[in-house]
């Protein structure tokens, strides 16, 4: 087995700081790496040295992935709304330092237009996927004593908008399961992050027909997940100016914001 993060004492859990951590030899897990962001997010943590297996359901992506990455690598396809899949992945890769999930899919969708199937595959995919990782790696992470795990939010998450039945909710269930985890576990040595993306030009992005203010490529936001990996924070929201909209949304009365953010 590969180097394992050191075990780190847990009332200074995050006391490495930003941009200092030894990503030599660590092995991470990253599901939904096939493409966009999950395919940046692999390139960086290779590109520092990191032990990098990959995830998602296309074999030929993840072959061609690995393929492209510097250091150490190798992948394992999986489904992730089957829990099955996903456990006999967990097991077949065995015990990691960290795991980055970044699976999703979306589809605009209002309440008027609702698609049963897509709302399900939202949520399946989006929150109940990355559930159903957690749960395969996070017993072995606890009886070690170390481990990491980077959950992909949104900003969209932060409230209810238009359009986004599916989105919205599937990526507001994850950020509080991050949160819920952080509750739990912020004084043990398993270090929980979370990722609150807005835009990125992605085949999912390239679905809306909408004005997408501060859109980022994959590469951009991959600098951004790496950065925050590498920091002592819990949550980073991106980019800053646009996620003060979002952060700033929750505090105005439903009266409000409904007139400002509700459809016209």
């Amino acid at each position: 087995m590969s180097q394992q993060c050191a075990q780190r004492n847990p009332h200074a859990k995050h006391s490495l700081g930003n941009n200092v951590k030894d990503w030599t030899g660590k092995r991470y897990w990253l599901v939904g790496a096939s493409e966009g962001l999950g395919r940046a997010v692999a390139h960086k943590l290779s590109a520092a040295g990191a032990e990098v297996i990959v995830s998602a359901r296309s074999e030929d992506r993840l072959k061609s992935l690995v393929e492209e990455l510097p250091s150490k690598a190798d992948y394992v396809t999986v489904d992730v709304a089957d829990r099955e899949t996903v456990e006999a992945a967990a097991a077949k890769i065995g015990p990691v330092d960290g795991v980055v999930y970044l699976a999703g899919v979306y589809w605009p969708m209002k309440s008027s237009e609702w698609d049963n199937e897509k709302a399900d595959l939202m949520g399946e995919i989006n929150f109940l996927g990355a559930s159903r990782v957690v749960g395969a790696v996070i017993g072995d992470m606890i009886a070690r004593g170390s481990g990491h795990i980077v959950l992909t939010g949104s900003l969209s998450g932060f409230r209810g908008l238009p359009g986004a039945i599916g989105y919205a909710s599937s990526k507001a269930g994850m950020m509080a399961l991050a949160e819920s985890m952080q509750a739990d576990l912020r004084t043990s040595p398993i270090e929980v992050q979370l990722i609150n993306p807005g835009f990125i030009k992605t085949r999912l992005t390239d679905k809306n027909d909408f004005n997408m203010p501060f859109i980022m490529s994959p590469e951009e936001a991959a600098n951004e997940v790496f950065d925050h990996m590498n920091s002592d924070r819990f949550k980073k929201s991106f980019p800053m100016l646009f996620s003060w909209v979002f952060r700033g949304s929750q505090l105005l009365p439903d009266w409000l914001y409904y007139r400002l953010f509700g459809s016209k």
